[in-house]
C-alpha cells in the first residue's frame, strides 16, 4: 500500500467518525466512555471535558502517566476532537500551553469548537500531519499520542519529528497497539484494518528500536495491555479479494487471524538527552 493512499483511507475514517458522534449521542457516548474507563481514564477525567471531545479512539491514557507540571509545553500527536489535550491543560494551567496536530480537518474543527465550547483558552489545534509538523524546533516540553502512530506509514520519520521539536531533556509518553506475531497477509493489506489501528501495527521490538534509534534514551514500557482479536472484519472487500487468492475459505481465514494476531496496547516513555 502506498503512503498517500493509507492517509487518504485514514483522513477518511476518521473525519466520518466526527460525523457520526454529531449525529448521535446516548449509545455512542455510552460506548466511548466505557472505553475509556476500560484502557485508563477516571469518571472525573471524563466528566471534565466538553462533550464531544471523546468518540472512544484510545488504547490508553498518556496524560494519567505524564509528569506533566504547570507552566509546560505539552503537543499532542494525532489530538483528535481534543480529549487528551483538554485533560493536559488542566495540568499545565495558564502559563502552560497544549498544542494538539491532526491531520483530518474534521476533527480539528470538532477540537476547535470543543475548546472555545469549555473555555479552554491555553489549548489550540493546528492542523497536519505527524511526520511533519507544524510546531518548532526545540518549543516543547512533553510529547503525547494515543493510539495514533500505529497509523502513520512512517513511524520512524514521527519519531524523528517528536525529538526535533522537544526541548533538551523533554520526553515522550505515547500509547499505541504493537504486535507480538506478525499479522495474517490479508489483515496486513487491507486498508480497511490499516485505518482501524490494526494493519499499520508493527512489531513491539520494532517500535521501541525506532525510538532508540531516533536518539531517545531511557525508553521503557510503562503499561502493556492485550487486546482481543475481534478487530478481525472478513467483509472488507481488500480482505476478501486477498483471501480469494490465497485459495481459503472465509473461516480458514478466520481461524488463522484468530490463531496469529497477537495484539498489545503499549504505553512509552523516553527522553531526549540533554
Amino acid at each position: 500500500m502506498k503512503a498517500e493512499e493509507i492517509k487518504k483511507a485514514v483522513t477518511k475514517v476518521y473525519g466520518k467518525r466526527v460525523k457520526e458522534s454529531k449525529m448521535c449521542c446516548g449509545a455512542q457516548s455510552e460506548y466511548a466512555e466505557n472505553l475509556s474507563k476500560r484502557v485508563g481514564y477516571t469518571q472525573e477525567e471524563i466528566g471534565s471535558v466538553p462533550e464531544g471531545s471523546n468518540p472512544g479512539l484510545g488504547c490508553g491514557n498518556p496524560v494519567a502517566i505524564t509528569s506533566i507540571k504547570a507552566g509546560e509545553i505539552v503537543l499532542d500527536l494525532g489530538s483528535g476532537a481534543g480529549f487528551d489535550c483538554f485533560l493536559a491543560s488542566q495540568r499545565v494551567g495558564k502559563n502552560g500551553k497544549v498544542i494538539g496536530v491532526d491531520m483530518t480537518k474534521e476533527m480539528i474543527k470538532q477540537a476547535t469548537d470543543n475548546a472555545k465550547k469549555g473555555n479552554f483558552k491555553n489549548v489550540e489545534f493546528r492542523h497536519g500531519e505527524i511526520e511533519n509538523l507544524p510546531v518548532d524546533d526545540k518549543s516543547i516540553d512533553i510529547v503525547i499520542s494515543n493510539c495514533v502512530i500505529n497509523l502513520s506509514p512512517d513511524k520512524k520519520k514521527v519519531f524523528k519529528e517528536a525529538f526535533r521539536v522537544l526541548k533538551p531533556n523533554g520526553r515522550i509518553i505515547i500509547s499505541d497497539m504493537v504486535l507480538l506475531k506478525e499479522l495474517p497477509s490479508f489483515i496486513r493489506n487491507s486498508i480497511k484494518a490499516y485505518a482501524e489501528c490494526l494493519g499499520g501495527a508493527i512489531l513491539k521490538d520494532q517500535y521501541l528500536d525506532a525510538i532508540k534509534e531516533t536518539g531517545f534514551k531511557e525508553v521503557k514500557v510503562i503499561n502493556e495491555t492485550r487486546y482481543p482479536a475481534e478487530y478481525i472484519d472478513l467483509e472488507d472487500p481488500d480482505a476478501k479479494a486477498i483471501i480469494s487468492k490465497m485459495n481459503i475459505t472465509k473461516e480458514q481465514a478466520k481461524k488463522m487471524a484468530e490463531e496469529f494476531i497477537d495484539v498489545v496496547s503499549i504505553t512509552v516513555s523516553a527522553t531526549k538527552p540533554l
